[in-house]
């Protein structure tokens, strides 16, 4: 379909050292992405700088030092560990005349490698349509006028505008098929409320070891591989636990500057996640970026509202560690807030168990609420929760509302209301 050059195996890398924080990046993470895609690296060029080039992002110099190394190893594709404009992209293939990639575009490609399911090919394209949408100018040489009939000659219509008229139509009839699928999650996680079972996600840094933890706690052959991004579908599983079963899902890992066209299409998805009554966050902690890594993740569940949901830490990988056993880690109230474990040899998992069946037993309230007359659409989340218990009015004709729901599914009910239920509460206790 594009006047553009074919990509291929043999890649050089480009990554630049920036002095702003926010545009930094991992070159070894990009090491492992362009190995998570099949490329093979045939060079590296780097450089610093204090903010990109506005025509070659790294600059004109470094522009023709890349292309001269692009000659002398007849590498087929250039792949930056940063986000490129659409013009930068195209001055840069013209000088070295070969395919260039920016990390969204990277990430977008193992993406659509990764996934297997109807749902997760639909949001994968989604989000290829969204980031290509954006580089139509670069991709056609034939944008002439389009000659028109008898009684019909014009300007017509360019091929761009036709280009972009088919991405639109494609996008909206993806986005109806997503919603469908959106529906008939929530349907579930509906039948999952009324079934009172608490649904526990996996999220954590691509590559932390998610999925086979996942694998070694339900007795399930999710695909686990040392590769980033190795799951990209979501996958529910029941675990029984001493107080009764859960729902365990693992959901797709997160990254640094996770590409936004991924967050947006994602979004069936990553509800999972926001639906979350506990999450538990999977952290390696035998990588030397741990902390960044756990900041990244903090940040991404900013980004898609599910930052006030309780978390409990699961340092895994402590077999790479010397001297560190399985445990659990409480705060001052007796709550479990770190468990230490090893997904790979299985040690640690009844600790694992323990914590998850502690908070998740914690975790229920019951309310009683006085809700004004003014207020009664407040009463539909809850009926949509299945939390109404009992519920009569009084001679002022407002409502008076026993409700028991998961401390997860109220906070949400708060934040959406902007603290205005909190004001209705007559008395609470929590249930043990």
């Amino acid at each position: 379909m594009f006047d553009r050059y074919e990509a291929g195996e043999n890649a050089i890398l480009v990554h630049i050292d920036f002095a702003d924080e926010d545009r930094r990046e991992d070159l070894v993470e990009l090491q492992l992405l362009v190995d998570s895609a099949g490329a093979q690296q045939v060079g590296l060029i780097t450089a610093s700088r204090r903010s990109p080039d506005r025509k070659f992002f790294l600059g004109s110099g470094k522009a023709d030092e890349l292309a001269a190394l692009v000659a002398a190893t007849e590498a087929n594709v250039v792949i930056f560990n940063h986000a490129l404009s659409p013009a930068q992209e195209r001055n840069i293939e013209m000088i070295c005349q070969c395919r260039v990639l920016d990390r969204t575009a990277l990430i977008l490609d193992i993406f659509a490698q990764r996934a297997r399911t109807y749902e997760g090919k639909l949001q994968v394209e989604l989000a290829q349509l969204r980031h290509m949408s954006t580089r139509l100018i670069r991709g056609w040489t034939h944008l002439e006028r389009q000659k028109g009939g008898i009684g019909m000659r014009g300007p017509g219509e360019t091929q761009l505008e036709t280009d972009r008229r088919l991405l639109r139509g494609r996008m909206s009839t993806i986005n109806k098929r997503l919603a469908k699928v959106d529906k008939q999650r929530e349907q579930s996680r509906r039948a999952r409320r009324r079934s009172e079972q608490p649904t526990v996600s996996l999220v954590g840094y691509t590559n932390a070891g998610k999925s086979t933890l996942f694998n070694s706690l339900t007795v399930s052959e999710v695909y686990a591989a040392d590769q980033l991004f190795a799951t990209l579908d979501p996958t529910l599983r029941k675990l029984e636990l001493p107080d009764g079963a859960i729902v365990l899902a693992d959901t797709v890992g997160f990254i640094r500057h996770l590409p936004h066209d991924l967050v947006a299409a994602f979004k069936s998805t990553l509800q999972e996640t926001r639906e979350a009554d506990l999450l538990l966050h999977i952290v390696d902690c035998h990588d030397e970026n741990m902390g960044d890594n756990f900041e990244q993740v903090q940040l991404v569940l900013k980004e898609i509202g599910a930052d006030e949901i309780p978390q409990l830490i699961v340092c895994n990988k402590i077999d790479l560690l010397e001297d560190v056993n399985p445990r659990i880690d409480y705060n001052d109230e007796g709550v479990p807030t770190r468990v230490w474990v090893s997904a790979q040899q299985q040690k640690g998992l009844d600790q694992l168990r323990e914590a998850i069946n502690d908070i998740v037993g914690r975790a229920t309230l019951e309310l009683t609420l006085r809700i004004p007359a003014t207020a009664g659409h407040y009463l539909g989340q809850f009926y949509r929760l299945d939390a109404i218990q009992q519920k009569e009015f009084d001679d002022l004709g407002d409502c008076i509302l026993s409700v028991r729901l998961l401390e997860a599914d109220w906070l949400r009910l708060v934040k959406q209301s902007q603290g205005d239920l909190e004001d209705f509460i007559v008395e609470d206790s929590a249930v043990e």
